[in-house]
Parts: structure tokens; C-alpha cells; sequence
């Protein structure tokens, strides 16, 4: 039983330690696509469209969607939401995208966005 307990203590340690890493890199990676915001926010409607052809193209060159061509997405997504939507995506909505388009899973509560979080890695 003291072992158990134990074990299971050091496992939430680790599992916790191991969750804050990965969330500050997801935190990195929203403050890179807010940073983003106002050079996309100054797109015409024809320049926000062509840069679904603009990622293909740099794709099809062999860049890593991994990459900062993720972040550049997920403002054109958050940009075009705007637009269409007038629905912004907040930050933790931003974070829950990051996290699906990294094949993990991610908890919502109700009213938090979870439609409007999917069209982030859907369009990545």
C-alpha cells in the first residue's frame, strides 16, 4: 500500500512536470502567433486566400508543418474567422488547437469553443 502510494505520487509528479514543459512550449508558440497577428490582420481578402496556396507551395518544397508555417497558419485561420465569423480565437482556444494538431487530446468545458478549436488543425 506505501508503495503504491508511492509510486503513484511520483507518477502524478512526473506526469505533471512533463504536462507544465509542454504547455510552456504551446504557450511559445501562441505568444509567435499573436505576435503574427497585425501583419496578417493587414491582408486584403485576396492576399489572406492566397496564402492556403502560398502554404502548399512552401509544403510541397519540403518545410516541415511542424515549423513556424503552423503558427503563420493558425493566424490565417484565426484572421479568416474574424472575417467570416466575426469569432476570434483566444489564446486558449489557440492552445487547444495546438494540442489537437499535436495528436493529443484535449478537454473543454461547455461555451469554450470547441468548434470554433477545430478549425485550427483542420486547415494545418
Amino acid at each position: 500500500m506505501v508503495l503504491d502510494q508511492f509510486i503513484e505520487g511520483r507518477d502524478k509528479a512526473t506526469r505533471k512536470k512533463e504536462t507544465d514543459k509542454y504547455l510552456a512550449e504551446v504557450q511559445k508558440r501562441v505568444d509567435r502567433i499573436n505576435e503574427l497577428e497585425a501583419t496578417i490582420e493587414d491582408l486584403g481578402d485576396d492576399e489572406l486566400q492566397a496564402k492556403t496556396e502560398e502554404f502548399k507551395s512552401r509544403l510541397a518544397k519540403g518545410e516541415d508543418i511542424n515549423g513556424l508555417i503552423l503558427e503563420e497558419a493558425f493566424a490565417v485561420v484565426r484572421e479568416a474567422a474574424w472575417r467570416v465569423l466575426e469569432l476570434r480565437h483566444y489564446d486558449v482556444q489557440l492552445v487547444g488547437g495546438l494540442i489537437l494538431h499535436g495528436g493529443k487530446l484535449a478537454e473543454m468545458a461547455t461555451g469554450e469553443g470547441k468548434t470554433l478549436v477545430s478549425t485550427l488543425p483542420v486547415y494545418a
